[in-house]
């Protein structure tokens, strides 16, 4: 007998409050429950404990769940955390594409929590993240169902129409391949605090071999199996996608390539395989390269510059990383989990420069 979602030991579930990221509940229960026309209904909040950038929260409010998404305390890149852009696309997004989250209430009175925020309605499910949740077999026939799913649930968000959903004034596609180089070089050194001399030179090559952008699409920019919610009775049946913060309307295979530089292979180097950020490595999972193949013939697009758009992808979740080490270093944030986050930093620049070098994305070992 197939146990509910509910009682899934694989279930995604919430924990308490990290130190420092507590919501002032005596602010923040009012507002939930006239936002969402409940008077009398309790209000009890925890929190999600993945993720790195945007914070995230679980809020019940009598019997229904929510998920509360807001910046990270001492954020310095507002563009970065732009959560009325986030709560836009979404709002938009979820009744043309069933996999993004259902926006319900946007705050932008700072008197409740400081900052702006949204609710938005839980998707239930299982995280897939470096180690597969406990009743979620990743067996090597599984694991390749799921690298198809993977790939299937890009292609698809990758194939809507911006103007055909209401999001055509989303992004600026034109140019967006020029505006991205430069803008994440820029962001790296307004983040810098340790000296990674791969920076430049990855950046330099980047800016020297910059492929016309593609048509524009909506792209999510953070693709990978920790932002995807999975049914804990069929994991290979993905049911969700999260964390919409970066999400723009750009060349889709940029997209690719953030998702390539996620994908850490069994033959990769080992410090590149002690940081891997999802299971990827496991028998059955697809290579990059099958990767790559599997997404050109779902979309019929031309991958040659494959090596660039990987190489950018790393380069960007690098500087992502390094901004979230500043604010480590800068102690806006004492979460234990960002304290080596520096090393991370160089590893996925120097992955960069190793994949330019070679002309392929693959990195030996």
């Amino acid at each position: 007998m197939t146990r509910p979602a509910d009682e899934s030991p694989a279930l995604d579930r919430p924990a308490p409050v990290r130190a420092g990221e507590e919501l002032d509940l005596t602010r923040l229960a009012p507002w939930v429950r006239d936002a969402l026309g409940s008077p009398a209904a309790q209000v009890t909040v925890a929190q999600f404990p993945g993720g790195h950038s945007n914070l995230t929260y679980w809020v019940r409010v009598g019997d229904d769940e929510y998920v509360l998404r807001r910046p990270p305390f001492g954020a310095n890149v507002k563009s970065a955390h732009d959560m009325r852009r986030e709560y836009r696309i979404l709002s938009n997004l979820s009744r043309h594409y069933p996999r993004a989250p259902e926006p319900v209430a946007f705050c932008d009175d700072p008197a409740v929590l400081g900052c702006e925020f949204y609710l938005m309605r839980r998707v239930r499910g299982a995280i897939i993240r470096r180690t597969p949740p406990p009743g979620i077999d990743l067996s090597p026939p599984v694991a390749a169902d799921l690298c198809e799913a993977f790939v299937d649930t890009l292609a698809e968000l990758h194939s809507l129409e911006p103007d055909a959903i209401g999001l055509g004034d989303f992004g600026r596609p034109d140019g967006y391949v020029q505006r991205q180089i430069e803008g994440w070089t820029r962001r790296y050194h307004g983040a810098r605090t340790d000296d990674v001399p791969a920076v430049d030179r990855v950046a330099r090559w980047l800016a020297d071999h910059m492929p016309a952008s593609l048509p524009g699409r909506i792209i999510h920019n953070d693709y990978k199996f920790d932002n995807l919610v999975v049914d804990p009775a069929e994991p290979t049946r993905i049911v969700g996608i999260l964390d919409w913060e970066m999400a723009t309307v750009g060349d889709p295979l940029m997209d690719l390539g953030t998702a390539l530089a996620y994908w850490v292979e069994a033959a990769d180097p080992a410090p590149l395989r002690a940081v891997a950020f999802g299971p990827t490595a496991l028998p059955g999972m697809f290579t990059r390269q099958q990767l790559v193949d599997a997404y050109a013939r779902r979309t019929g697009r031309d991958v040659a510059h494959v090596v660039f758009y990987y190489a950018y992808g790393l380069f960007k979740t690098a500087v992502i990383v390094q901004q979230i080490y500043y604010r480590y270093v800068r102690g806006f944030t004492r979460d234990e989990r960002f304290a080596r986050l520096g090393d991370v930093t160089r590893l996925l620049v120097d992955a960069a420069a190793a994949a330019i070098d070679r002309g392929a994305i693959t990195i030996a070992a």
